[in-house]
């Protein structure tokens, strides 16, 4: 569960980027970092994600051995994606692979976390701070989304109506698709803090 949920991870961003719609929140803040750097977007989401599970810490979350291969497979899948996915031109194909992106994320959340072997950085911290405040997933991870959106609009990020839906959308899937792959303790009652 947890090598195939972050290939199609990789896969639905690579897919969110090509329709050209606006990238999800992460994704801007990666872009506008690589804009910066010339760092290719994958390689950026690499970068960035080690120094974010620095702060699962203080929250009492650990990584797993999902985490490690997390932070390095979904990089290289989306770079690896990149190259071979081509950017339609007509708007009837790029909504309808704006919202097939969408779901796909999800459907790759659920799965991944699903396995339990480890959240990845971003997800880490979105369950950090659900299991130590107990606030709701969707909550917690639209939160993150606008905040990063910000981040990511400042360093020249691309934003647009996919990053907005993505913003609001992706929330409640994840919580529906940890559901489906056998993770209703992440939704249903906040897990012990590591050492309790």
């Amino acid at each position: 569960m947890l090598i195939p949920g972050l290939l199609v991870l990789g896969v639905g961003i690579a897919l969110m980027v090509r329709a050209n719609l606006g990238l999800g929140p992460w994704d801007v803040f990666h872009q506008g970092i690589s804009r910066h750097t010339g760092i290719p977007m994958g390689r950026t989401a690499i970068i960035v994600g080690l120094p974010i599970i620095l702060l699962w810490w203080p929250l009492g979350y650990r990584p797993g051995i999902g985490t490690l291969i997390n932070v390095i497979l979904v990089g290289l899948t989306i770079d690896f994606a990149l190259d071979r996915i081509s950017a339609p031109h007509l708007i009837v194909v790029r909504v309808p692979m704006l919202l097939v992106s969408i779901v796909v994320l999800a459907v790759g959340a659920g799965l991944y976390l699903g396995a339990d072997l480890g959240a990845g950085p971003r997800d880490g911290l979105m369950l950090a701070l659900h299991n130590r405040f107990g606030w709701s997933i969707r909550l917690v991870r639209t939160v993150m989304e606008v905040t990063v959106l910000v981040c990511g609009v400042v360093l020249g990020g691309t934003a647009g109506f996919g990053t907005v839906l993505f913003a609001f959308a992706f929330g409640p899937l994840v919580q529906v698709t940890l559901g489906w792959f056998g993770a209703p303790r992440l939704v249903e009652e906040p897990v012990g803090l590591a050492g309790e």
